[in-house]
């Protein structure tokens, strides 16, 4: 019991002192010292502080985000006493800032590699046994996934969508 609860604690031990550590160094925020412009030279320009109401262009947060899924499910075996007991099939998408999504195509050999060593990892450690769906287990392997992805692409990954997950024990 001992050997299947270990790497899991130290996974979450290891997660919350980055997390930690990645809050404690951040640094600190810009101040937005911008002075609007009386008139845009931009055709089609509209000050964002009038809104466009009409259009439904009520400035959405929605606007400076994209949502790349990549191309073919991820396949992970789940062994136990060296034999092959099941395998999980999921599909992931990233969460980016616009503008990012073509540089996630771009690497995604790489991001592939990244991902399947967590997802591997992660069913090493018995992440996808049991109760393999439950919020805790899916939070940490969306932050392993997320600090593959952040550190192959950068800051602008948001967050990892698991967009589908199927487990077939053999």
């Amino acid at each position: 019991m001992i050997k299947k609860l270990l790497p899991v604690l130290m996974l979450s031990v290891g997660l919350g002192g980055g997390v930690g550590a990645g809050l404690a160094l951040r640094p600190d925020p810009v101040k937005n010292e911008t002075v609007p412009a009386e008139k845009s030279e931009t055709p089609g320009y509209q000050d964002p502080a009038k809104g466009d109401h009409a259009a439904g262009n009520a400035g959405h947060a929605d606007d400076d985000m994209a949502y790349v899924k990549l191309n073919n499910q991820f396949v992970v075996p789940v062994v136990h006493d060296e034999l092959v007991e099941s395998l999980v099939v999921m599909s992931l998408g990233i969460e980016v800032d616009a503008g990012l999504n073509a540089g996630v195509y771009e690497r995604e050999p790489k991001l592939r590699d990244g991902f399947l060593q967590v997802l591997f990892d992660h069913a090493n450690m018995g992440g996808f046994e049991g109760e393999f769906t439950n919020s805790n287990n899916m939070d940490v392997l969306r932050g392993a996934l997320k600090e593959v992805a952040q550190g192959i692409l950068g800051k602008g990954v948001r967050s990892i969508l698991i967009t589908d997950l199927a487990r077939q024990d053999i």
